[in-house]
């Protein structure tokens, strides 16, 4: 039995913040002292989806309250975990304490509007897990973990960035990011709560977490046969995430304006990426506003952030089922060649402006697979999920990105 006193907080409700949907998250007074911390305050100044708020005005929720929502799903995953005997066997109390500090600090290298500038595959950008490193070695965070935790930062940097040698990691690894996974777990439903949209909702996260077991190797999460629906309920609803919030059109249009935003200021060296990472949401948009003032780009900006939002129309669309040519030509394709495919085009009230036509496709990077094995404790066997449910049969990876990431053309409104 783990005696840890955050796992314990779950049930004695003292001692704990407030969250929706009307969640107590437990607070110890090492756990405190960590979100107290500057790098961990920022992430109250970063919003979980960003753009987002541009079409579905209400999805302002931040990083932090999202870190918050992780690390008490991680909590209750171990609660439940450690009856389960291969899990307990294996995962000790300093692993699954491990665990709960990943799972706090899991997005500490985020900064604004972080994914859709990765996206775009910069050079010289390195991705967040890797940024993560400088965050807790070069703040106070690295002295909490030794002094409170007596863990080394590099052993959580490790799970952060997927460095994982032995079985142990790499199942701590996979309940962090996997198939199942607390981060989905946590953004579906939140990003749905906010949003005002019901898809995320419908996910049963009692009923997910209270069916998980180890999978045949023992180095990942599987599912007992009575969280199939659970889990269907959750491929499902990440889904149509993606198809009616993440990528709607409207989204991306503002998503496409922001990235070649980034890219043209990018450039011509009007941004240092070590000083942006640090901005607040806040002051990133100041900085874009001011940095754009004079030049071809400050349409982009005032557009996104302006006093009037005027953002790009969609004139041309293409998916696996529209136009599929032209579909597997732009998929995938670099983003400085995309770039450079616009330039060549010009809307006749706009001939100047080389930045009068964007184009928006599918990044290289796919969605993970969906490969979780479902345990049948009166045969004692597993099965794979998508040979026992049609409906994750018909959403494999390929087909997840092709039907809902489409290749769009947009258009100044001019």
């Amino acid at each position: 039995m783990y005696m840890i006193p955050e796992i314990i907080g779950l049930d004695s409700h003292t001692g704990s913040i407030r969250i929706p949907p009307e969640l107590s998250v437990p607070l110890t007074d090492r756990v405190r002292r960590m979100i107290d911390t500057e790098p961990f305050r920022r992430l109250a100044k970063i919003t979980q989806v960003g753009l987002v708020s541009l079409v579905y005005p209400a999805a302002r929720h931040t990083r932090f309250e999202h870190a918050l929502g992780v690390y008490r799903l991680a909590l209750l995953l171990l609660k439940r975990l450690n009856h389960v005997p291969e899990f307990a066997q294996q995962v000790t109390q300093r692993d699954a304490e491990r665990l709960i500090i990943t799972a706090l600090l899991h997005d500490i290298g985020h900064y604004p509007f972080c994914h859709l500038i990765e996206d775009i595959r910069l050079p010289g950008i390195p991705h967040h897990e890797e940024l993560a490193a400088a965050f807790i070695e070069q703040s106070e965070l690295a002295e909490l973990l030794r002094k409170d935790w007596n863990i080394e930062p590099q052993e959580i940097i490790n799970l952060l960035i997927g460095k994982t040698e032995s079985s142990v990691d790499r199942l701590l690894a996979t309940i962090l990011s996997g198939p199942i996974d607390i981060d989905k777990m946590d953004y579906l439903y939140r990003d749905s709560l906010h949003a005002g949209v019901p898809y995320g909702l419908q996910l049963d996260q009692g009923r997910l977490i209270g069916s998980l077991c180890l999978n045949a190797s023992g180095d990942g999460l599987a599912i007992t046969e009575k969280g199939k629906t659970a889990t269907e309920l959750m491929i499902f609803a990440r889904y149509v995430m993606f198809s009616e919030v993440y990528w709607h059109h409207a989204v991306r249009s503002a998503t496409a304006m922001l990235q070649r935003l980034f890219c043209e200021l990018y450039h011509i060296g009007k941004i240092e990426f070590s000083q942006y990472v640090r901005l607040s949401e806040d002051d990133a948009i100041r900085f874009f506003l001011d940095a754009s003032k004079g030049t071809p780009m400050e349409k982009l900006a005032q557009g996104l952030f302006g006093v009037r939002r005027q953002l790009y129309k969609r004139v041309a669309q293409f998916s696996i089922l529209e136009q599929p040519e032209m579909y597997h030509q732009l998929a995938g394709k670099p983003y400085l060649e995309l770039c450079e495919l616009a330039n060549q085009y010009r809307t006749d009230a706009d001939t100047s402006s080389p930045l009068s036509v964007l184009i928006d496709a599918p990044p290289v990077k796919k969605e993970i697979e969906i490969k979780i094995e479902v345990y049948f404790p009166k045969s004692d066997r597993y099965l794979a999920l998508e040979d026992i449910s049609p409906i994750v049969r018909a959403m494999s990876r390929e087909q997840f990105d092709d039907y809902v990431k489409r290749v769009r053309i947009f258009a100044h409104p001019g």
